[in-house]
């Protein structure tokens, strides 16, 4: 009996401990996706962690399909995307919340003499219509066109912008921001675009229907190849203590400055 008795109560007590723990505050907040996004959730990240000290801040720059993947997926707390949730992606208890706005800007080598395109002429661009530069006022040179795989945010916001979803003659795919404006910077035929946030000194990020990519003009709207930067988060299944303090530090009037010295803007 007694020894009946030590177990029943060793057994409650394991229980208790298994109850206590899961009811636990997680101190780590894990995010991945989008790698334009890198700049801004990195700074906000670290300021997070300054204020903090008690939890540990990750970002995992994989791109954003498969930010979008992690958190449906239950293996990271937060997605980050630089494209709007498709239908079918908020039909599997996905929500999204836009942090901020970010230029797409379109990128060439320095040495290249276009300085402005329009939309129309983009597109011709990017489906081969147009072949060389000197079409177009530049050296001649066949063009070399640049751009993101498949499930990048910042393919999906270029393409469907400029009206050539799915039909782009691309020479390379790439699978970060850093990697096609790396790219660009040492081929003076290539063109590319990526996140104005990121842009080098090692590229020229031209104008679009006259207009310069810049914060301002993102902000008010006069540079039309634009797209959010977008918290994904289950709607099913609320955020760890941890998690919830950071998304709700990163839409606080406190993040304001950190994401305008980022490049980009502050949606609220």
């Amino acid at each position: 009996m007694k020894a009946k008795r030590f177990f029943s109560i060793f057994l409650s007590l394991v229980m208790i401990f298994a109850f206590s723990a899961c009811g636990k505050v997680d101190n780590t907040v894990v995010t991945d996706g989008s790698t334009s996004m890198e700049k801004v959730i990195g700074a906000l990240g670290e300021s997070f962690e300054n204020e903090n000290s008690d939890i540990s801040f990750t970002y995992n720059p994989t791109g954003s399909g498969a930010g979008i993947k992690a958190v449906a997926e239950g293996t990271c707390d937060i997605g980050l995307s630089s494209r709007y949730l498709k239908d079918e992606e908020k039909a599997k208890g996905l929500s999204e919340t836009v942090l901020a706005f970010d230029g797409i800007a379109i990128i060439v080598n320095p040495e290249n003499p276009v300085s402005d395109l329009s939309l129309e002429t983009l597109a011709k661009i990017f489906t081969g219509e147009i072949k060389n530069w000197s079409e177009i006022g530049g050296n001649d040179g066949e063009i070399v066109l640049i751009g993101r795989e498949a499930s990048s945010g910042t393919r999906d916001g270029f393409e469907s912008i400029v009206g050539v979803e799915g039909v782009c003659k691309y020479r390379n795919e790439l699978t970060s921001t850093g990697d096609v404006i790396t790219t660009v910077a040492g081929n003076p035929n290539a063109v590319g675009y990526a996140s104005l946030a990121s842009v080098k000194e090692s590229v020229k990020a031209i104008s679009v229907e006259g207009i310069v990519p810049s914060e301002e003009s993102v902000k008010d709207g006069s540079y039309s190849v634009q797209r959010p930067f977008v918290l994904v988060t289950r709607t099913d299944s609320p955020l760890s203590e941890s998690a919830q303090k950071f998304f709700d530090y990163a839409l606080s009037e406190d993040a304001y400055e950190i994401i305008y010295a980022m490049g980009v803007v502050p949606a609220n």
